[in-house]
């Protein structure tokens, strides 16, 4: 059974094939959700997840970007850009505490990013959380 953990890993995974140019993405979630046994509640989940960022991408970026320090965002890994897309509009948009969203998505990042990422994606995070407070 897949918990929501699970949901939002298939939601950087979408996230993640939408900025490598796979457009198509959007018209296909569903049935890529089913292929990664993400079903019933968390299907809504994961659902209303990825349909808010891309409905709010624009003010996401922009928060990402008003945090990047010396960084470019677009030099930024895809794993890495996916993933501060999904915590950032968790952070700006949901009702969980940001504490929550944050560790998630620096374990998200160890499962699929670099080393480097965990603290990287932690530190942006906090500033756009601490920003929105």
């Amino acid at each position: 059974m897949a918990t929501r953990h699970h949901a939002r890993m298939a939601v950087v995974s979408l996230l993640y094939a939408f900025d490598l140019g796979n457009g198509n993405t959007s018209e296909h979630t569903a049935e890529i959700l089913e292929e990664k046994k993400i079903r019933n509640k968390q299907k809504d989940f994961a659902l209303d997840l990825y349909e808010g960022v891309m409905q709010n991408l624009e003010a996401i970026d922009k928060a990402i970007i008003a945090h990047l320090k010396e960084w470019d965002f677009e030099r930024l890994g895809a794993i890495e850009r996916a993933t501060l897309r999904l915590a950032s509009y968790e952070i700006l948009f949901g009702e969980l505490d940001s504490a929550v969203v944050i560790n998630e998505a620096v374990e998200i990042t160890k499962s699929f990013g670099t080393e480097q990422s965990p603290k990287f994606i932690n530190g942006v995070l906090d500033a756009i959380s601490k920003d929105k407070e």
